[in-house]
């Protein structure tokens, strides 16, 4: 029986307490990155409050805020926020533990298959 939409493989977002990577693509920016570049100047180069530049170019205050804390983290004005340099190597060092740790569970799987093969009388 075929069903409206159905191509006969499941859908990766069909089981929602697993992780899955999608071929679906993102969705697109909402602010083009020169306005947020040309609001984050205006911002810091003008003294102006932030929500109001936001309004000027038609942006979200908090993206704009946040924007500016992180170009401010980046040149070493705000040292109570992780850089961009930062966040990318805590991105990496996890994805790297998560694939240890994934090794490391598979060799315990197989050093015990194969200490039960080798000694089929020990017990465990």
């Amino acid at each position: 029986m075929s069903q409206a939409g159905f191509d006969g493989d499941l859908d990766p977002r069909c089981c929602p307490g697993e992780r899955r990577f999608s071929t679906v693509m993102s969705r697109p920016r909402k602010y083009p990155e020169e306005l947020l570049e040309r609001g984050v100047r205006l911002a810091l180069e003008s003294g102006r409050p932030i929500a109001h530049v936001a309004a000027d170019l038609g942006i979200h205050p908090e993206t704009l805020r946040k924007r500016v804390r992180q170009v401010e983290a980046d040149s070493g004005k705000r040292g109570d926020l992780l850089t961009t340099q930062e966040r990318e190597e805590i991105r990496r060092l996890r994805r790297e533990v998560f694939e240890l740790r994934r090794a490391n569970e598979i060799l315990k799987a197989a050093s015990v298959f194969f200490a039960k093969e080798l000694d089929p009388d020990r017990p465990r």
